[in-house]
C-alpha cells in the first residue's frame, strides 16, 4: 500500500510525504523488514523513538512518531522516509494496521468483555457457544488465542493492534465471521483496541486491581467504562452488564447508545434462580423475558453461574436460542487455572485445586466455594497465595486477610516478585493474616511451598494453589524460569502414591 494511502485515516500533527510503500506496520522494531513502517511510541517502560535507526536500518521505508524531536531529525537525515507526527503513538497504530490489512475487524462480529475477574471464563463460554451452532470464531483471551481451530500461545490479555488485527486478518482469511476478546483496563486505556468497533461488549464486576496502573479505583472504573463508550468506534450495539454489582449499575445508566442486558442472581432481567452447587456441577434456572431454561455446566462455584449468564446473554444478543445456549454450556470443560482440579489418586480423599484468583475478591469467593464444598465432610480449607511483585502493594495485606478468615490453615508464599524482594511481599501479605486466626506457614520456594499444603491435607480437605493459575512460568528479579503449579502439584501426589 502507498505511504499517503496507509496514513490517510491516521490524526497527524505534521506529515512528510513520500512515494514509500509499506507492507506492513510494526511497533517493536526487532520485527522490521524491507517495506515496514515503524511506530515509534513512549510507553510506561522503553521509549520506541530510541530504535528508529535500527528499524531504518532494517529496511523501514516509513516511519510514525509520537516525538517531535525524533520527526525533525528523520525530515532532516532520511527524505526519502515517509514520515508522520502523530499525538497517540497507539492509536495511529491501530489505523494504519487496519487499513493496510484491509480493515479485518469490519468484516467480523466482535463481542469483547471487560471486568476483574471472569474475562476468560465468559470469553471461552460464549466462543464454545457460538461453535455449536456452526460458526467459525476467533479468540483472543489471557490463556490462548484461536483462529478457528487453530490454538496459539497468548502473551498478552490484550496485545497491541497491530498484532489483533493480524490475528482478525488470518480469520478473515478462512471464513470466519465471529470473533470474541478479552479487553483489558490497560488496553481500553491506552487505546490498544482503538477502531474496533465492537457489537456485544460484556462486563463481569469491579473489584480492587492493578491500582499501580491507574491510581485510584474511580480512574480503574472508567478505563473499563471507555468498552461502553467506543474506543474509536461507535458503542457497542449491546451491552451486557452485571446488575449485582454496584458498577455494573453505573454502567447502565452511561449506557444510553447501547441496549441493556442486565444478569444477576438477585437484579438484571436475565436472573439465574434454584441455584445448586457441587464439586464438577453448576445447574440453575435462567429466567428471561423471552422464556426460561435450565442451565447445566460441570464449572463449578457461584461465580461461574455469572460468567455463564454473561456468555448466554452474549450469545443470545448474537441471535442464539435459548435451547442452543442451555446446550453448549453443558458441554465446556475444565478452564485452565480456574477451579482446575489436578489430578491424583482416589485414595488421597482430599481435592487440590489451583485457580488463577489474585486479588482478595476473588480470593475470598474462591475460598468461600471451597467451604461450601468440604461442609458436608467437615473437610478444611487450605489456602496457598503469594502476591505479585511490581503491582499495587495496598492488596497485598488484603489478600493476606482474605486467605486468613475463610481458611483453615494458610501457606504463604512466592508468586511472580519481578524485581521486588520475595520475603519483603511476603511480609506485607502476612500482616493481613496475623490479624485472622488462621494458622499460618511461610516457605518463600513455591514448589516446597505446594508440597507442604499438599501433604497438610487430610480426607475430605481442600488444597487450593492460588494467583498463577494457567501460566507456566515464574518471573523473579534475575530472570523467568518454567514454573507451572498444575504439573508441581501433580507431582507432588505422584509422590504421595
Amino acid at each position: 500500500m502507498r505511504w499517503m494511502d496507509a496514513i490517510a485515516d491516521v490524526a497527524w500533527v505534521e506529515l512528510a510525504e513520500a512515494q514509500a510503500e509499506v507492507s506492513k506496520v510494526e511497533y517493536d522494531s526487532r520485527r522490521v523488514g524491507h517495506g515496514d513502517c515503524f511506530v515509534a511510541m513512549r510507553g510506561g517502560v522503553a521509549d520506541g523513538n530510541r530504535y528508529i535507526d535500527m528499524a531504518i536500518a532494517q529496511g523501514a521505508t516509513a516511519v510514525v512518531t509520537d516525538s517531535r524531536e525524533a520527526y525533525e531529525a528523520l525530515r532532516r537525515l532520511h527524505p526519502a522516509v515517509g514520515v508522520a507526527l502523530v499525538e497517540r503513538g497507539r492509536r495511529a497504530l491501530a489505523e494504519m494496521s487496519a487499513a493496510v490489512l484491509g480493515h479485518p475487524e469490519r468484516r467480523l462480529a466482535l463481542s469483547a468483555v471487560t471486568g476483574t475477574n471472569g474475562k476468560t471464563t465468559t470469553a471461552l463460554l460464549l466462543e464454545s457457544m457460538l461453535r455449536s451452532v456452526g460458526r467459525t470464531c476467533v479468540l483472543i483471551g489471557t490463556i490462548e488465542t484461536h483462529v478457528g481451530d487453530e490454538v496459539r500461545v497468548s502473551e498478552h490479555t490484550t496485545p497491541e493492534a497491530s498484532d489483533t488485527l493480524r490475528v482478525f486478518a488470518d480469520g478473515v482469511r478462512i471464513g470466519t465471521t465471529e470473533a470474541v476478546m478479552e479487553m483489558s483496563s490497560h488496553a481500553l486505556e491506552q487505546e490498544r483496541v482503538c477502531g474496533f468497533p465492537v457489537d456485544v461488549a460484556m462486563f463481569t464486576n469491579l473489584t480492587q486491581d492493578h491500582l499501580d496502573y491507574h491510581g485510584t479505583m474511580e480512574h480503574y472504573f472508567l478505563a473499563k467504562a471507555r468498552l461502553l463508550e467506543g474506543v474509536g468506534a461507535p458503542a457497542p450495539r449491546i451491552a451486557v452488564l452485571n446488575m449485582d454489582d454496584e458498577a455494573g449499575i453505573r454502567l447502565a445508566a452511561m449506557a444510553g447508545r447501547s441496549s441493556v442486558m442486565g444478569y444477576g442472581l438477585l437484579h438484571g432481567t436475565y436472573r439465574a434462580e434454584d441455584v445448586v452447587l457441587r464439586a464438577g456441577e453448576t445447574r440453575f434456572t435462567m429466567k428471561t423475558p423471552h422464556g426460561d431454561v435450565a442451565m447445566r455446566s460441570p464449572l463449578t462455584g457461584r461465580v461461574n453461574v455469572y460468567n455463564l449468564l454473561a456468555a448466554a446473554c452474549a450469545a443470545l444478543a448474537r441471535g442464539l436460542t435459548l435451547e442452543e445456549v442451555a446446550a453448549a454450556a453443558e458441554k465446556l470443560g475444565q478452564v485452565p487455572g480456574r477451579f482446575e482440579v489436578v489430578p491424583g489418586p482416589a485414595t488421597a480423599g482430599f481435592t487440590v485445586v489451583v485457580d488463577y484468583a489474585h486479588t482478595d475478591d476473588a480470593l475470598r469467593n474462591l475460598i468461600a466455594l471451597a467451604r461450601e464444598l468440604v461442609k458436608e465432610r467437615s473437610g478444611r480449607v487450605i489456602t496457598l497465595f503469594g502476591c505479585g511483585g511490581d503491582r499495587d502493594r495496598t492488596k497485598r495485606p488484603r489478600m493476606g486477610r482474605a486467605a486468613g478468615e475463610g481458611s483453615d490453615l494458610v501457606v504463604l508464599t512466592s508468586d511472580n516478585p519481578r524485581s521486588e524482594d520475595p520475603i519483603s511481599i511476603i511480609h506485607e501479605a502476612l500482616a493481613g493474616v496475623t490479624e485472622t486466626a488462621a494458622d499460618c506457614i511461610v516457605e518463600e520456594d513455591r514448589a516446597g511451598a505446594i508440597e507442604i499444603a499438599i501433604r497438610a491435607a487430610r480426607p475430605g480437605d481442600i488444597v487450593l494453589i492460588a494467583g498463577k493459575g494457567h501460566e507456566k512460568v515464574q518471573i523473579l528479579g534475575d530472570g523467568t524460569i518454567p514454573f507451572d503449579d498444575v504439573a508441581v502439584a501433580a507431582g507432588v501426589l505422584e509422590e504421595i502414591a
